[in-house]
């Protein structure tokens, strides 16, 4: 069973955190503020903060420029992975990837089924590596946010977790741009 390794040491990672939203601005961001507060609780780093809104080239432009950032390596986005028009959100993340983590939104309707029932079928909760960096685009609830962290994210973010995590495989994720 999954459990953390109290005789290793935590690794603290480089989060960025994105709100995609037309009318939130850092004030109103309860999501957006949630996820820094769980972050640096966790005892990771938040590298940056923004909000953008629900424009698929805006959120891809953000997303290419944390990946080329050395200093980021997790993204995190909070919005616009619902079922309207104005949901682009996951598309801007989809457009990014290079391999796309298709677990991760299975297993968070998975954990929003036990909170909300069926209606999470109404999510498109993704994850997805690119340029060496993981990106994971969540509902903009604060709830929804609070449950991906605390039962996935928090989790795989930590190096001590076994039999597996994403921090141990962190630096191997863009290995095939070193080999000969």
């Amino acid at each position: 069973m999954s459990h953390i390794d109290e005789t290793l040491d935590f690794i603290p990672v480089r989060i960025a955190v994105l709100t995609v939203s037309d009318t939130r601005s850092f004030d109103e961001d309860r999501s957006g503020a949630t996820l820094v507060k769980m972050i640096e609780e966790a005892g990771h780093v938040v590298a940056e903060r923004k909000i953008v809104t629900d424009d698929r080239p805006l959120i891809r432009d953000q997303l290419k420029d944390w990946i080329a950032d050395e200093n980021v390596d997790v993204v995190i986005s909070t919005g616009g992975t619902g079922l309207t028009g104005r949901d682009v959100t996951v598309e801007a993340h989809r457009d990014v990837y290079e391999k796309e983590i298709d677990a991760f939104g299975t297993v968070f309707t998975i954990v929003s089924m036990q909170k909300i029932g069926t209606s999470a079928v109404q999510s498109r909760a993704t994850g997805g590596v690119a340029g060496g960096t993981y990106l994971f685009a969540l509902p903009g609830s604060t709830g929804a946010c609070k449950d991906a962290w605390n039962e996935i994210l928090k989790l795989q973010l930590d190096y001590r977790h076994k039999p597996c995590n994403f921090v141990q495989i962190l630096p191997r994720l863009d290995e095939h741009k070193r080999r000969k």
